[in-house]
């Protein structure tokens, strides 16, 4: 069957990396007989702020406006505003969906936020029954795409800047992975300002190749629902943790268990 790929892009320029992967993956996909649509935020003027205008009509409760009990209310009453239907549409129709984005303070940047922030409501992308490995799109892969500022050494368990499977945990896991989505291994551009032209080439060459065959990777990997109690607070169930006693890494990042970390957890599949 045809695959559809929607690509969620964050830069203000049409010159920049970030431009020329998101434009590898659009050639890439199509030539595959991929239907793909982009979400250029910047060109849309996407609105980043999540408030009552996201509502058409009247607020259930204007003196308490709580976004994510009235944008569900809202969703169940087809009263979201435009641009949040359609980004909704999109997601719904796709596959596969890449973020593609320059890191910006060891997160997405602020319009990417507000698109997350407005597009996966409650409801819509997540609820309290449905979400992690049980979540509304489980069916559906997804995966992060973006360029630093600093080099890979920076980003090292032992860099300045701190272990980047620890920066990917609550992009990855308390937003795509809470979702339900199926989370692919980040395609990471390091520091593409600080290095040759004829290295970013390579880089680029190197993401051309991977989307050959991403449709098909493995996700990364996260802790089932069924491990946790939900009747004790969604704790690890007592014959999980005593079957993982004697390792010698945590189940994940964030599960860790007071273990070591998992190496690569965020960063490659199998791990």
């Amino acid at each position: 069957m045809e695959k559809r790929v929607l690509i969620v892009y964050a830069h203000q320029s049409s010159g920049s990396f970030n431009a020329a992967a998101k434009d590898a993956a659009v050639e890439v996909f199509t030539a595959q007989g991929c239907t793909v649509q982009v979400s250029d935020l910047y060109v849309m003027k996407f609105k980043a702020t999540a408030t009552a205008e996201d509502i058409t009509g009247e607020v259930k409760n204007a003196d308490h406006f709580r976004y994510a009990q009235e944008t569900n209310l809202a969703w169940e009453e087809g009263k979201l505003c435009a641009d949040i239907t359609e980004e909704q549409r999109k997601l719904t129709e796709a596959d596969l969906i890449i973020f593609q984005f320059p890191m910006y303070w060891f997160t997405v940047p602020a319009i990417m936020k507000g698109w997350i922030d407005r597009v996966l409501t409650l409801g819509f992308a997540y609820s309290q029954e449905k979400r992690y490995s049980q979540g509304i799109f489980k069916d559906k892969k997804a995966m992060l795409s973006f360029t630093t500022g600093s080099h890979e050494s920076m980003f090292s368990s032992n860099g300045i800047n701190g272990d980047m499977n620890v920066t990917l945990w609550p992009l990855q896991n308390g937003i795509l992975h809470y979702c339900g989505f199926q989370v692919l291994a980040p395609q990471i551009f390091w520091a593409p300002s600080h290095i040759p032209s004829e290295v970013r080439g390579t880089m680029l060459e190197g993401w051309r190749t991977r989307l050959q065959g991403v449709l098909g990777e493995k996700p990364l990997y996260f802790t089932p629902l069924d491990c946790f109690d939900r009747e004790k607070g969604y704790q690890l169930k007592p014959e999980v943790h005593e079957k993982h006693a004697t390792k010698e890494f945590g189940l994940t990042v964030g599960i860790h268990l007071g273990m070591a970390l998992p190496p690569n957890n965020q960063m490659k599949a199998g791990v």
